[in-house]
């Protein structure tokens, strides 16, 4: 098992073809400390013009906070196929601005996140929200996209801590 860096930072992303959620978290002595998080808009008319949106916006997420470290969200399966089917497609272009930046890209299920965040895999968005605000002392709830954002990368912070990833 790899020693945990002093210092790693970490971003996670609740992707959406339309609107994708960031969070992005620092682990620094055993803490998960909040930097920053938000929303990135597809606002193009095509998909194809929403994709190149998020991959845009996510790349300026990356120059602005360096993160080491990145997760995302694995797709739900349980919905609409053209959804999922454009909602894959939003991921693949997310990966790829991560990848391009030099920066690993963790993949988790939806309830291993709010196991990780919630301590019950299947706690509501509301749930995910107020924990979220709580771990890391914000004064209020992000929004739902940035919240489940910022849970992915607490996850993947616990895992890094715990040398599981």
């Amino acid at each position: 098992m790899a020693a945990v860096p002093a210092r790693v930072r970490i971003l996670g992303i609740d992707p959406g073809s339309r609107t994708t959620g960031y969070g992005v978290v620092e682990l620094a002595r055993g803490r998960t400390l909040f930097v920053a998080c938000g929303v990135i808009r597809g606002r193009a008319p095509t998909l194809a013009g929403r994709l190149w949106d998020l991959h845009s916006g996510l790349t300026e997420v990356i120059a602005e906070h360096s993160p080491q470290l990145a997760a995302i969200e694995k797709v739900f399966v349980s919905m609409n196929p053209l959804s999922a089917l454009k909602l894959g497609h939003a991921r693949g272009v997310l990966i790829l601005a991560a990848r391009e930046q030099g920066i690993e890209v963790a993949e988790y299920a939806p309830s291993r996140i709010k196991q990780a965040v919630a301590g019950y895999g299947r706690a509501d968005k509301a749930q995910v929200q107020e924990m979220v605000r709580l771990v890391l002392g914000l004064n209020r709830k992000p929004s739902s996209d940035a919240a489940d954002a910022l849970a992915v990368a607490m996850c993947h912070a616990s895992h890094v801590q715990a040398g599981i990833c």
